[in-house]
Formats: C-alpha cells, sequence, structure tokens
C-alpha cells in the first residue's frame, strides 16, 4: 500500500479482552479508517500484511507458515506450531481462520475458536478489525482455572495478544495517514466476561 497525503488526526483503537463463562477467551480490536485515506484495502490484503508484521514483529522468532492444509505460527528452526489454522474462509468482507490445534492450545478443545479479519464499509469509512473467540488457551488449563493460571495468562498471552494488535492497527493507519497520527485505545464492551 502507498502511502498517501498526511492526515492528521487522532487514531482510536476500541478493544476488549475477557474470558467468557466456558473459560474461553474472546478478544476483539478494531480502528475506523477515514474513507479518504483506506482506499481499496481489502480483507485479503489486511490478512497477508498481518502475517507479515507477526514475522517482523518478533524478530523472526515465530513464522507464519501457509501450507494447503492451513496457516501455522511455528517457532523459527523447528516443526513446532505454536497455533494451528484451517485454511482462510472468507465472506462479507471477513476472513476467518479456524483454529486446529497448536502448542498454546488446550489438547481437548484443538476444533474450538477462530481469528477473525475484517474490514467492512461503513458510512466515511473502513473499520478494521479482528477479534480471537472461543480459544481456550493451554495456559488456562480447563473450563476451571485455578486464579494463579488465569493471571498468568493474563499478564503474558493476553497482554501480549493486545500489543501486537494495537501495534499492527496503529502501524496501519499511519502507513496510511503518515506519522502524524496519534493513537489513542478504547476500553469496550461487546460482550460479558472476565476481563483479562
Amino acid at each position: 500500500m502507498g502511502r498517501m497525503a498526511p492526515y492528521n488526526t487522532f487514531q482510536e483503537i476500541y478493544c476488549q479482552q475477557v474470558m467468557v463463562d466456558d473459560a474461553s477467551i474472546f478478544s476483539i480490536q478494531w480502528t475506523d479508517l477515514p474513507a479518504v485515506i483506506a482506499g481499496a484495502l481489502s480483507v485479503e490484503q489486511l490478512l497477508g500484511q498481518y502475517l507479515g508484521y507477526i514475522k517482523k514483529c518478533t524478530l523472526t522468532l515465530i513464522q507464519p507458515v501457509s501450507l494447503e492444509s492451513g496457516v501455522e505460527f511455528r517457532l523459527i528452526g523447528t516443526g513446532v506450531s505454536l497455533i494451528s489454522f484451517l485454511p482462510p474462509v472468507y465472506a462479507d468482507g471477513f476472513a476467518t481462520l479456524r483454529i486446529c490445534g497448536g502448542l498454546l492450545v488446550q489438547p481437548r478443545q484443538c476444533d474450538q475458536g477462530e481469528l477473525r479479519f475484517g474490514v467492512e464499509h461503513l458510512p466515511g469509512c473502513e473499520r478494521v478489525s479482528l477479534q480471537l473467540s472461543d480459544y481456550c488457551p493451554l495456559i488456562l488449563g480447563s473450563q476451571s482455572p485455578s486464579r494463579v493460571r488465569f493471571w498468568l495468562y493474563r499478564v503474558t498471552q493476553a497482554a501480549i495478544h493486545r500489543l501486537v494488535i494495537v501495534r499492527f492497527l496503529s502501524l496501519l493507519y499511519h502507513e496510511l495517514a503518515g506519522p502524524s497520527a496519534g493513537v489513542r485505545v478504547v476500553k469496550v464492551v461487546v460482550r460479558s466476561g472476565k476481563p483479562v
């Protein structure tokens, strides 16, 4: 995507991360790109940029690998997949990656959860979103995680996930609007649950 003329404004990134009743994780982050700078951003481009960003922001320690069977986030130099997804399904401005395994997923819940990327056309803007839902992290252990497991998940994996997505959306905005745009993170409530 080429850089357009500077667009001096604040970018707002809306966030929620909660553990829902079945101890799965729901996490959503989105930002609205003004139509004047969004251009023809597609969900295919969004997914491609995200996979490239994961490799870059982890200093290539995590390698997104695209296979016929889907996408795996592998530790560099190994065949170990931290999280595995089925091939993306594209529909109505969304790309959905269904979780199907990986080291960071509870073994009995490998066929549960999804990561969804969205580019929605709204009046005057494009809403870019990333949503993780029904994810059962290994670190929580079960549908009744202890306080220690919950706290450990909150200060490690949950914090890293939120930081990675917020930075990704911020970089995407800055690529289009220029580095003068500031960022505000806004907490929202989309689903009920215990904040993580």
